[in-house]
C-alpha cells in the first residue's frame, strides 16, 4: 500500500509540470479538485456514508480543505511550474520533517531526542543542497519555486497534525471525510479561480489525461481516502511516512520521461532528505510495534482469563 501511494504522489509533479504550460496554478487546483471530487461524491452517495449531521463538523472540513487541498495544491502547482519536476518532487520529501516539527510544536506528544534532531538536520541539509541559496541562479534552481514547495510542505504538514487532533476521533469513514473535505475545497477553488483560457489544456491530450486521471482521480480522490485511513491508524507522523517514495519516483520520471538532467548534488540531497526521514520514522515505527505487541499481549491475557 505504501508503494502504491508513493507511486501516485510521485507522478503528480510531472503531471503538474505538463499542465502548467497551459493553465495557471489556480486553474490546475480547480480542475484537480473537480475531477477528484466527482468520483468521490458518486462513491459516497452510492455507499450512503454522507449524513447531514456531519455538517456540524463543517469548520474542521473547511480548515482541512485549505491546509490539505487548496493551499497545498496551489503552492505545489506554483513550485512545479518554476522547477524541474524531479527537483520539485525531491523537495516534497521535506513533508515528514515539517510534519514532525508541527506535531512536536502543536501536539507536544514527546520531546525531541538526539536522533530526531539529527533527522531534522539531515533533511534540511538536503533541502539546502537542492535550493543552494548561495548560488541558486548559477545552479538553475529558482528560489521562488523552492519557497513555494516548502510552503506547500508546511501546509500539508500542519494538516496531518490537525487531522490527527480533530478528525481521527470522529465517527466518520475515510470516504466521508475525503468527500466533505474535497467538496469544500471545490467551493473555495471555484470562488478563487479565473477561468479565462482554462480550455487550452484540451489541446494537449497528454497534459489533459495527466490532470484528469493522474492529479484528479488518483492523486486527489484515491489519495485522500488513503490519507484519512492512515492518519487514523498510524498518526500524523506515521501518515506522512509515505512521502519516502514520491521524491524517488519524481526524480526518476523527470529524468527518464521529461529528459531533465540529474546533478550529482541532487542524488546527495535526496539521500540526505530520506536519511532524515528514516531517522524520524524508525523511532515512530518502533513505538508503534511496541504498542501493538502490548495490545496483543493484553488481548491474549484477557482471553486466557475469560476461559479460566
Amino acid at each position: 500500500m505504501d508503494t502504491f501511494r508513493g507511486l501516485i504522489w510521485g507522478t503528480n509533479f510531472i503531471f503538474m509540470k505538463w499542465a502548467s504550460v497551459y493553465l495557471s496554478a489556480s486553474q490546475i487546483v480547480f480542475l484537480r479538485v473537480l475531477f477528484g471530487f466527482l468520483p468521490l461524491l458518486a462513491c459516497a452517495l452510492f455507499t450512503g456514508v454522507l449524513k447531514w449531521r456531519h455538517l456540524r463538523h463543517a469548520h474542521h472540513f473547511v480548515v482541512m480543505s485549505l491546509l490539505a487541498t487548496v493551499l497545498y495544491y496551489y503552492a505545489f502547482a506554483k513550485g512545479s511550474a518554476l522547477l524541474a519536476s524531479g527537483v520539485a518532487g525531491m523537495l516534497s520529501g521535506a513533508i515528514p520533517l515539517v510534519s514532525f516539527i508541527c506535531g512536536w510544536a502543536l501536539l507536544r506528544q514527546e520531546h525531541p531526542t538526539r536522533r530526531m534532531l539529527a533527522g531534522i538536520l539531515c533533511g534540511f541539509v538536503g533541502v539546502l543542497l537542492i535550493a543552494q541559496p548561495w548560488g541558486s541562479n548559477d545552479a538553475g534552481v529558482n528560489p521562488l519555486g523552492v519557497a513555494y514547495m516548502l510552503a506547500g510542505a508546511l501546509s500539508v504538514g500542519c494538516s496531518f497534525v490537525y487531522a490527527r487532533r480533530f478528525l481521527s476521533g470522529l465517527d466518520l469513514s475515510p470516504l466521508a471525510l475525503s468527500t466533505w473535505q474535497i467538496g469544500f475545497a471545490l467551493v473555495i477553488a471555484t470562488c478563487l479561480t479565473d477561468f479565462h483560457g482554462i480550455a487550452r489544456i484540451a489541446g494537449d491530450s497528454r497534459a489533459l489525461l495527466g490532470l484528469v486521471l493522474g492529479l484528479g482521480l488518483s492523486g486527489t480522490g484515491l489519495a485522500f481516502i488513503q490519507y484519512y485511513f492512515i492518519v487514523g491508524r498510524l498518526g500524523a507522523l506515521g501518515a506522512s511516512s509515505v512521502t519516502y517514495i514520491p521524491p524517488v519516483v519524481a526524480l526518476l520520471m523527470g529524468t527518464a520521461i521529461a529528459g531533465e538532467s540529474l546533478r550529482p548534488v541532487d542524488a546527495v540531497a535526496m539521500a540526505a532528505i530520506l536519511s532524515g526521514v528514516y531517522l524520524l520514522q524508525s523511532r515512530t515505527h518502533a513505538k508503534t510495534k511496541s504498542l501493538g505487541a502490548k495490545c496483543d499481549e493484553f488481548g491474549q491475557t484477557r482471553s486466557v482469563r475469560q476461559v479460566t
